[in-house]
């Protein structure tokens, strides 16, 4: 009995499955099966392929962006080499700062110029004295509010600036660097 109730549930799931298989349009035959196993490794091979290609982009990213960059051996390396600049010291000044009231109040300016050649560098000496008459004339008129802050700094760098390309032309300074700012 127990070999008859086996073997109506065995004929039962095979009556199930051609049914199941004629609604689908397929063939109640073991070429079903291979077909289905064909699908299932075909797609794992492509998910496969698929995985294998991002892998290798990613590690093609890696090296190229670890160790293409910093090596020195093989094609070529381009050097940016700065342009050379030169620097005019002028001389310390001091001078006494415009106040309302009584009390002096002095600054003392340490000044480099820079420029682009050796040859506008040697062309400032025999106008140094146009460019400390002009610094002169506007630092005395500052007060001691001007000069605070780093605001304050730069507006004197920029008038500074001005006032000695003014007093050098053709000569261009291309920069005012303080070595030195003291107010007292």
């Amino acid at each position: 009995m127990a070999k008859n109730a086996a073997k109506n549930v065995d004929e039962d799931e095979a009556e199930f499955e051609a049914d199941a298989s004629e609604e689908n349009g397929a063939e109640v035959d073991g070429e079903e099966g291979e077909e289905g196993a064909k699908k299932g490794k075909l797609k794992l091979i492509i998910i496969g392929v698929a995985a294998l290609v991002v892998i290798l982009a990613g590690a093609g990213a890696a090296y190229f962006f670890l160790f293409s960059g910093s090596s020195s051996e093989g094609g070529v390396a381009e050097v940016i080499v700065a342009p050379e600049t030169y620097f005019y010291d002028l001389p310390v000044m001091t001078v006494n700062l415009s106040s309302e009231v009584n009390s002096e109040q002095f600054l003392k300016l340490s000044v480099s110029l820079e420029v682009a050649d050796e040859e506008m560098a040697a062309a400032i000496e025999p106008r140094i004295n146009r460019v400390l008459d002009a610094f002169q004339v506007y630092l005395r008129e500052l007060r001691r509010s001007d000069l605070e802050g780093s605001a304050g700094i730069y507006r004197l760098k920029e008038e500074l600036r001005r006032r000695v390309n003014l007093a050098l032309y053709p000569v261009e300074v291309d920069s005012i660097l303080f070595k030195e700012i003291l107010v007292q």
